[in-house]
């Protein structure tokens, strides 16, 4: 293992990015991180961001191995963020998920599958099916307005912007360099030569187009309310055909409507049409949405790979490169950051099997610049 004094340049200040320099810095390491954009995050997907922290409900549009890494990740935020010395909002009271009567067919569908995938991935709470009785009891502002739902309990969700901020603010407290408006490539670096880092860590999603021949943008678009007349206590889905939304309700009445899956890379705002689709589906659900007063409408696009799943690979000595969270990237993050961790500690991972994550790594074992995760 290398002394304290290992340093590393960390390309891309998102998600990924921001725990991987508080992480290491925290461990006694020299941190640079470089983004092309600004410490508000303003070009990273994970600004644009629900949070939602769903394995089973995720199960339905993803394989199993992503499902264990946001299970994982059900017990290691709670840890993550204890260490912060700001606090971020965190909630586990699970997802409900409602639907008008003339949806009852797709609810079906969606409950078997549900139901198929917990029995495959046995560590999954199971979903519990609510009578119009027990969804009152369960969300009472509800009370009334559906029939039927279902309760999917143990899943969280978190404030994503708190996060940044905090994470942020625990760069600057643990000094780690940060550059702004400062995009760097990896050939810019010669890890392990004189004056250079150690260890290179790309994690610039979209900014890494050139490395990840095949990295494609998703689309999303998110509209966030404020609306003092909802009570939702938990995030809450809307099984529609055409517009199945998510509203994710965090502190002080804010909202965060979302659910536009759009494949392209287009950056523009929201059109109108997708605006008044998350709009209309919101109030279907509460009409106390009929008087919020929108926030925010905002675009962004998730760093995607072809399979459409997370990977961790190294292509030459010194730099490790991790992409491709999509549409997972909170709920996925800290498996993907203790994985990296492992394998900067010990050549290799113990944990990326259990996640089917595709991890390549050079033939001869990696040097040991950072301690093991504790």
């Amino acid at each position: 293992m290398n002394p304290p004094s290992s340093s590393f340049a960390i390309l891309g200040a998102g998600l990924m990015g921001r725990l991987l320099a508080v992480e290491l810095a925290r461990q006694g390491h020299g941190v640079d991180i470089y983004d092309a954009a600004g410490p508000a995050a303003e070009q990273s997907a994970a600004t644009v961001a629900a949070a939602m922290l769903a394995p089973l409900a995720e199960s339905a549009v993803t394989e199993p191995g992503v499902v264990r890494m946001g299970q994982h990740a059900l017990a290691r935020w709670p840890q993550l963020l204890a260490r912060l010395a700001q606090p971020v909002f965190f909630q586990q009271q699970g997802t409900l998920i409602v639907w008008h009567r003339q949806d009852a067919a797709e609810a079906q569908r969606l409950t078997r599958q549900l139901q198929a995938n917990q029995r495959a991935i046995p560590e999954l709470p199971g979903l519990q099916e609510l009578d119009s009785a027990g969804l009152n009891g369960v969300e009472p502002a509800l009370a009334g307005r559906f029939a039927r739902g279902l309760y999917l309990p143990g899943e969280g969700q978190l404030d994503n912007r708190q996060l940044l901020a905090a994470l942020l603010h625990e760069m600057q407290r643990l000094h780690v360099r940060m550059h702004w408006h400062a995009p760097r490539h990896p050939d810019a670096f010669a890890p392990g030569e004189p004056g250079q880092p150690d260890w290179v860590l790309d994690c610039r999603g979209l900014g890494a187009r050139d490395p990840w021949r095949a990295l494609r943008g998703v689309r999303g678009e998110v509209v966030r309310v404020h609306a003092p007349e909802v009570t939702l206590q938990r995030p809450t889905r809307l099984v529609h055909p055409r517009y199945p939304i998510y509203i994710a309700p965090k502190e002080d009445h804010l909202f965060v409507i979302g659910a536009t899956e759009i494949e392209s890379d287009d950056l523009s705002p929201a059109s109108v049409r997708s605006t008044l689709e998350l709009l209309s589906a919101a109030y279907a659900v509460h009409s106390g949405f009929a008087e919020a007063r929108i926030v925010e409408v905002a675009t962004q696009c998730r760093p995607t790979l072809p399979d459409n799943l997370p990977a961790i690979r190294q292509q030459r000595p010194g730099v490790l490169e991790v992409n491709g969270l999509y549409r997972h990237g909170f709920m996925i993050a800290p498996a993907m950051l203790d994985v990296v961790m492992e394998v900067l500690g010990t050549g290799r991972s113990a944990l990326a099997p259990r996640f089917d994550l595709n991890l390549q790594l050079l033939e001869r074992q990696l040097r040991e610049p950072a301690a093991p995760v504790l």
